[in-house]
């Protein structure tokens, strides 16, 4: 682990503090989660990108899901 000092604003930090109290969690924790988080999440539209240029270079074949039509049906039909 690696200690670091940062500054926030104090409208910012009560929030934090409501929610960490709420949780039940430190700050650090609450703090490397939410960093965890918002990581992730970012590598959501590179991941997005590049599924949609693989369908761009590879693009789905007539009757190449077919096989699966049978799966999608749900319900009472």
């Amino acid at each position: 682990m690696k200690t670091i000092q940062m500054e926030i604003d104090e409208d910012l930090l009560a929030e934090v503090e409501r929610a960490i109290r709420e949780s039940g969690t430190t700050r650090s924790e609450f703090i490397c989660n939410s960093l965890r988080l918002v990581l992730k999440d970012s590598l959501i539209p590179a991941l997005e990108k590049t599924h949609r240029e693989g369908y761009k270079k590879h693009p789905v074949t007539e009757g190449e899901f077919d096989v699966w039509e049978t799966e999608q049906i749900w319900g009472d039909q």
